[in-house]
């Protein structure tokens, strides 16, 4: 199938495309990357009445480092940060993250902002995102927005984003010293859309103690932070044991999606196993720091 007629603009400045937006309203949509947007054009899942196109606005494409927090242009490409020396530095995390996403060729043209926009259930970066309480700086004709991943994120595929307004801006905390950080995630086929996928991020002190643990999981409804399974590993160690009763309680907290590829349940157990095996590769990987630091 092909795409159902709309009428097409090419916007060159972010003015112009809230000015496109703020004329056709709820009649439009944006395309950003497109490797979610344009099938759903071509199955006709989507029938906009106006496309805008924000792929030829430079001003939206970059990737830079103010006072310690790592800044995303809302169109910075997927492989752009995948292959970012600033992020492989500061948010090893995401880059890590960035690779689970589709192919190489996909990763070309897909975007940041446009996959947070999109807030597909099963999307690795709003998981992300979500574990490291980002913010997410939103633009319209009342000016600009700041808002949190919790408030950003309202259903499956749906945002807080009004009909005007665009996603121009993410901004992620660099990872502190002394931590370590892993992204895991189960799917049915490599490179496929997962069922569940779990962000960690540990920090140790100098005692050897997890001073500060933020975790996200994807495959529920909109993402979550598992900030109880947090707290469990910060007031009682990374052992074993305290691992397994935290991958437990995260369990119990998450309310996963069930469709024809995996049951509620099942996502359940997945989740249990993730966090398990990121919160270990998580704890491993800032260990190493901690001991080339002392």
């Amino acid at each position: 199938m092909k795409p159902a007629p709309f009428d097409y603009y090419d916007p060159r400045s972010l003015d112009e495309a809230l000015g496109l937006l703020r004329r056709h309203g709820s009649e439009a949509r944006v395309l950003a990357g497109g490797q979610s947007l344009v099938p759903r054009l071509n199955l006709r899942i989507m029938t906009p009445a106006v496309l805008v196109d924000l792929n030829h606005i430079p001003d939206l494409a970059y990737v830079e480092q103010t006072n310690g927090v790592v800044r995303f242009g809302a169109m910075a490409r997927q492989r752009q940060i995948q292959f970012s020396d600033l992020v492989s530095a500061t948010l090893p995390l995401l880059g890590e993250a960035i690779r689970f996403i589709g192919h190489l060729p996909t990763r070309t043209r897909g975007t940041i902002g446009g996959s947070l926009a999109f807030a597909d259930p099963a999307a690795e970066l709003p998981a992300l995102v979500t574990a490291l309480d980002g913010d997410l700086i939103v633009r319209g004709p009342s000016g600009e927005r700041t808002l949190k991943p919790a408030e950003f994120f309202v259903g499956p595929f749906r945002t807080a984003l009004a009909p005007d307004e665009l996603l121009v801006e993410v901004r992620l905390p660099a990872m502190p010293r002394g931590s370590g950080a892993a992204f895991a995630e189960i799917s049915l086929r490599e490179n496929h859309f997962a069922l569940v996928g779990v962000a960690a991020q540990l920090t140790i002190d100098g005692a050897g103690r997890c001073a500060v643990a933020r975790l996200g999981v994807s495959g529920c409804p909109t993402p979550m932070r598992l900030r109880p399974v947090e707290e469990i590993l910060e007031r009682h160690g990374l052992g074993e044991s305290v691992v397994a009763a935290a991958a437990d309680r995260a369990a119990e907290l998450v309310d996963p999606l069930e469709d024809v590829h995996a049951s509620s349940a099942y996502r359940r157990r997945l989740t249990r196993t993730l966090v398990v095996r990121a919160v270990a590769a998580a704890a491993a990987r800032a260990r190493v720091v901690e001991h080339d630091r002392g």
